[in-house]
């Protein structure tokens, strides 16, 4: 029935979500759509998956593998995640204990921190964040307590992160290789980190999704595997990054059985179970990877891609920032007469028809973060010479501006 014209209709959303608007990678990417954009805006491949990959899943189809896997993972999924853990880091992984499969490692995130963090706790994090980390501390009424990366290396201050941790702190978050800046946190500050959480008996969430993505000889530690971090981390990835199929959402926490069990008792009211016959497809990808030589060429074809798309960004007059993991380079956009990164953005997007994406969005305060960019590289060559193409008259087109 239609209001009434002096009626006015109520917000019926709930205080918690009421600060949640649209997320900058859906508004770039439909900005995106609109303008015929080259869409490297938000982290997805434009390339097909793996052969091997999707014919599993189709085998798991015909198979009529169709309804509830166990909540927290099909058996010969976790087999296989803890398979790969115990040959890459020397540790078995008890299969029915220490893993949980969820929808994508976001959900893994959502979940974690519901277990661990509550009303007036804090949540350490490193500044820019992955954007669904804040949403997911509000929910939990929990506070974030970010601590400063800062460029071009994206190093932080030891006594900044050591003041960071107080009597609220429950939960340390991670995420290396990092999102949006490609840093690889190394060993000595792994160490420090590791450090702090002990002192402080502090969970830590470790999201290292983009494991398999390094670049010049950077090398991935998992916090997990540092001394006496075992039992207080769970290590999150997401074999969507791993085989790039971001869409099929099959991520997996990996952890001591308490920790476990309590993300276990989020996850089954979020989710419950994930795709049943997508989790047949991924135990198949992780156990044929290695002999197919899949992950050394995964590392090289994002090597390849990486070097297209600084030579994009130095050809369009735009200074890269280092890049150490995953599948995003950030630019320096400063001095070219823009107000902050979106309304640079949002120019690049609508007149020279290449979707980036923001970084304020990845910080507390918006205010704080510097004039960058963050392009993905995740797609095809070709994909990636159209968008050097068009960027190639970024120069001129600002000085028309001018």
């Amino acid at each position: 029935m239609a209001m009434g014209v002096n009626e006015v209709q109520r917000d019926y959303t709930a205080p918690r979500v009421r600060s949640f608007g649209t997320s900058v990678f859906t508004e770039m990417s439909r900005l995106a759509n609109q303008y015929d954009a080259v869409n490297l805006g938000q982290g997805f491949p434009d390339f097909p998956g793996p052969e091997f990959v999707k014919e599993a899943a189709k085998r798991a189809i015909d198979a009529d593998l169709n309804q509830y896997a166990v909540s927290f993972g099909a058996p010969r999924l976790r087999a296989a995640i803890a398979a790969g853990w115990e040959v890459r880091y020397g540790a078995p992984i008890d299969v029915d204990r220490e893993i949980t499969v969820t929808s994508g490692a976001t959900e893994a995130v959502f979940d974690a921190i519901q277990a661990f963090a509550g009303d007036g706790d804090e949540v350490v994090v490193f500044e820019p964040f992955y954007d669904s980390y804040l949403p997911s501390a509000i929910i939990a009424g929990a506070t974030l307590r970010p601590v400063t990366l800062a460029p071009p290396d994206w190093r932080f201050d030891p006594d900044e992160l050591a003041a960071a941790f107080g009597p609220r702190t429950r939960v340390l978050l991670l995420n290396t290789p990092h999102n949006p800046t490609g840093k690889v946190f190394t060993r000595a500050e792994l160490e420090l980190i590791a450090g702090l959480c002990r002192q402080g008996d502090v969970v830590a969430i470790s999201d290292e999704v983009y494991d398999r993505i390094l670049f010049d000889g950077a090398a991935h530690v998992p916090l997990a595997t540092l001394p006496g971090m075992w039992e207080r981390t769970l290590t999150l990835n997401s074999t969507g990054k791993t085989f790039s199929m971001t869409g099929w959402k099959i991520g997996y926490a990996i952890g001591p059985e308490h920790l476990n069990a309590a993300l276990r008792a989020v996850h089954q009211f979020v989710t419950f179970a994930s795709a049943t016959p997508l989790q047949d497809a991924m135990a198949v990808a992780m156990e044929e990877a290695p002999a197919l030589g899949y992950y050394d060429q995964l590392a090289r074809e994002y090597d390849e891609r990486r070097v297209l798309m600084r030579e994009a960004l130095v050809g369009a007059g735009l200074t890269p920032l280092p890049v150490e993991g995953a599948y995003f380079l950030m630019a320096d956009v400063s001095g070219r007469g823009f107000p902050d990164d979106v309304a640079f953005c949002r120019w690049l997007t609508t007149e020279i028809g290449v979707a980036a994406v923001p970084p304020s969005a990845f910080y507390l305060d918006p205010a704080r973060a510097p004039l960058l960019a963050r392009f993905c590289f995740a797609k095809r060559p070709e994909t990636l010479r159209l968008a050097a193409e068009r960027m190639r008259q970024i120069p001129a087109r600002l000085a028309s501006r001018a």
